[in-house]
Formats: C-alpha cells, sequence, structure tokens
C-alpha cells in the first residue's frame, strides 16, 4: 500500500472506533433494507453516519458526534433545521387541514409566488423533481409530437433520469440522443442531425451531482438558437440551480428556456416538485381544454408544501437574501481556490454562489468526466477528515 493507501485505512479505522453505536445501527437496518439504505445517494463505507437530530446548521449523530452541516440536504435544506417560521408555517398547514382532497387558496398564492420569483407564465406542482422532469419531457413530447429526448453526459434530472455515467438500467424508457455538456460542436451536430426525432434538450444550467460544473454561456446560447431553430423544447432542471440567483441560474446567464423544472428548498422542506413556463405548452394540461393531458399526484396541493413553501421563498429565502447568500459562497470558493494554490496543492472548488464542489484534482475541469479523474481515495480521505471532530 501507498501513503495515500496508508492515511485512509487509518482514517477508516477511526472513523468506526468512533461510532459503535452507529455500527450497530447499520447491522440492524441492513436485517430490513438491501445495504441498510433507502437513498442511494446517502450511503458510504464502511457505513453512513446516523443522525439523531438537527438543529440550526449542526447535526448530531447516535454516537454524539455534532457536525455542521454544509450538504443542506442537496438544496432541499437551505433553510436550516427547524427553523421557527417554518415550524410555525407547517403548523398552520396542519391546523387548516391536511388532506383535503380538494383546491385550496394556499396552492394559488404559492402558484402565483412561484410564477412571479422564476419567470414562468404557468406552473404546476408535483412531488419531486423527479416527477418536475419527467412531466416536462412528457409535455415536450406531446406538443412537438416527436419522441426522444437529448439529456446531457454527466446530467441528473432524478431518480429515474441519471446520464452521471451514461444511462442508469433504472432510467425511463425514453429514446436518448445524448449531448456531450459544454461541447459546443459536437453538441451542435448531434442536435441538427437528430432534429427530426428531438422533442426536447434538458440540462442543468450547471451540473449539479456531476460537480458543480457551470454551463458556459456560448454553450446555453447555442442550444438555445438551434432549439427556436428547429422547434424543440429547451428545459432548464433548475431543481438545484434556482437557489443561485433570485430568478434562477437561466435569470443570471440571460438565456431563457421553454420549461424549467423546480424542487428541493422551494417547497419549504416538504416534498416538492414544480415544472412550468410557456403558456401554450404548459396548457396541454388544462382540464378544461378539449384534449387535455392528465397530471396526477394526490399530494400535489398538499398543505404542508404550500403553506411552507410560500413563507420560505417570500420570508427567508427572498431575493435579497438569495443575492447575499451567494456572495458569501463566491467568497469562500475564492478563498479555498486562492489557499490551494498558495500551496501548490492539486485541488480545486468549482460552482456558483452557495452550490460548490471540492475537487482533488488539478487542471480544467469542464465537464462531468473531467472531475471523474479525481483519485477516488483521496475524495475519501477528506470526507472522513472532514467528518473527524
Amino acid at each position: 500500500m501507498d501513503k495515500i493507501d496508508d492515511a485512509l485505512a487509518m482514517a477508516i479505522a477511526n472513523f468506526v472506533g468512533k461510532r459503535p453505536k452507529t455500527a450497530a445501527m447499520h447491522e440492524r437496518a441492513k436485517a430490513v433494507m438491501p445495504g441498510g439504505n433507502t437513498r442511494t445517494v446517502l450511503f458510504s463505507q464502511p457505513f453512513p453516519i446516523r443522525v439523531e437530530k438537527a438543529e440550526g446548521s449542526r447535526l448530531t449523530d447516535i454516537d454524539g458526534h455534532s457536525y455542521i452541516d454544509y450538504v443542506g440536504e442537496y438544496s432541499a435544506g437551505i433553510y436550516g433545521h427547524s427553523h421557527p417560521k417554518i415550524l410555525a408555517a407547517v403548523s398552520e398547514g396542519m391546523a387548516i387541514g391536511l388532506n383535503m382532497g380538494a383546491q385550496h387558496v394556499r396552492e394559488v398564492a404559492f402558484a402565483e409566488a412561484v410564477t412571479q420569483r422564476f419567470g414562468l407564465a404557468r406552473v404546476r406542482f408535483t412531488n419531486s423533481g423527479t416527477e418536475a422532469n419527467m412531466m416536462a419531457l412528457a409535455a415536450a413530447r406531446n406538443f412537438t409530437g416527436r419522441p426522444a429526448i437529448m439529456p446531457m453526459q454527466g446530467g441528473y434530472h432524478g431518480g429515474t433520469l441519471y446520464f452521471s455515467h451514461g444511462a442508469s438500467p433504472v432510467n425511463a424508457p425514453f429514446e436518448c440522443v445524448m449531448g456531450l455538456f459544454n461541447n459546443v460542436e459536437v453538441t451542435r451536430k448531434l442536435i441538427v442531425e437528430n432534429a427530426d426525432k428531438l422533442a426536447a434538450v434538458i440540462l442543468e444550467p450547471m451540473l449539479g451531482g456531476g460537480g458543480c460544473i457551470p454551463a458556459s454561456l456560448p454553450f446555453l446560447q447555442m442550444l438555445r438558437d438551434e432549439c427556436s431553430a428547429r422547434g424543440i423544447v429547451l428545459i432548464f432542471d433548475e431543481v438545484m440551480t434556482s437557489r443561485l440567483h433570485p430568478g434562477g441560474l437561466a435569470a443570471a446567464t440571460g438565456v431563457t428556456p421553454d420549461l424549467k423544472t423546480l424542487g428541493k428548498y422551494i417547497g419549504g422542506g416538504m416534498s416538492f416538485g414544480a415544472f412550468g413556463g410557456r403558456a401554450d405548452i404548459m396548457g396541454q394540461f388544462d382540464p378544461s381544454s378539449a384534449k387535455p393531458l392528465p397530471h396526477a399526484g394526490t399530494f400535489n396541493n398538499n398543505t404542508l408544501t404550500m403553506t411552507a413553501g410560500l413563507v420560505g421563498i417570500t420570508q427567508i429565502y427572498s431575493p435579497e437574501a438569495c443575492v447575499a447568500h451567494n456572495a458569501r459562497g463566491e467568497a469562500l470558493k475564492l478563498r479555498l481556490n486562492e489557499m490551494f494554490m498558495r500551496y501548490q496543492a492539486p485541488m480545486q472548488v468549482t460552482g456558483v454562489g452557495s452550490l460548490l464542489t471540492l475537487h482533488p484534482l488539478g487542471g480544467v475541469i469542464a465537464t462531468a468526466d473531467d472531475a471523474a479523474k479525481a483519485d477516488l481515495r483521496l475524495k475519501r480521505l477528506i470526507y472522513f477528515h472532514l467528518l473527524d471532530d
């Protein structure tokens, strides 16, 4: 073994030795869930931490270790844990009734706030970002009468639209033409060659799970131009990136998609997703129209999400708070990258504003494949070091 292997073995032994209750709970969990897990991204070897409580910006595991939460539930937890305004909103939502089986006033107010903030002509709600992306793609396919979609290599659009390392076996069975993120010429050529069957191009304006890699403006503008010229629906998945600018990252770039998908924090910490944009495309879901597209979901308009979500984006993560929060993220990125350069460390932070990734890697990182060149052992070593108290 080399020095990295030695250091990693020591870090793992230290991690395990300090967490006997967590290890025991993991064995208990494995008896009822495959791998002791029901959400893949939260798993890590030899076992993940097991949180007992969370408050403010901190998590506490069952062995009593306290951590600062920089994950923020992958953007769903941007308000922190047990924010008093969110708690009050949830209590209010419960008081007015949970499962009404009817439309109610809160969904209208929430829809007004979401459409105004994110520049959408119309919006519909779902229970997750995955559902939002599935519905947006269905809308595009029906609107254009074409079967295929173009995601980007390294993209992630939910549990059934996962392209981080090619197509996942659990993906929804869409016909896919895979674009190359940030490669203008290759992706343009693929669009031109497949235009007659492409219903939609879908991408995150910054790869999230792919490594917090922003799309270049020339790349986004090329997609907008080609989609407009060929009648292809351009979809920006802003489930995570909507937090990076008061109107979402698309607003910051100046490139306007036909549809946007939203999720995570916008639901106030509750299960949430949304898709919206052009009135003519979204009008397909109007139940009073001649041949409407169906859109079901028992909890689409649940009172907890509608109430907490409205409080979240108007009283907590207001446009002003959004700007300030992302300025802090940019300052952190700058300081860390300056430090890495000063010590000639082959590391860098990529991302925009408050959504960042630390890469144990030098050189230019413009695609998910670039990010994947990092030594996994170094990533794990950093992980265990950051968990050590």
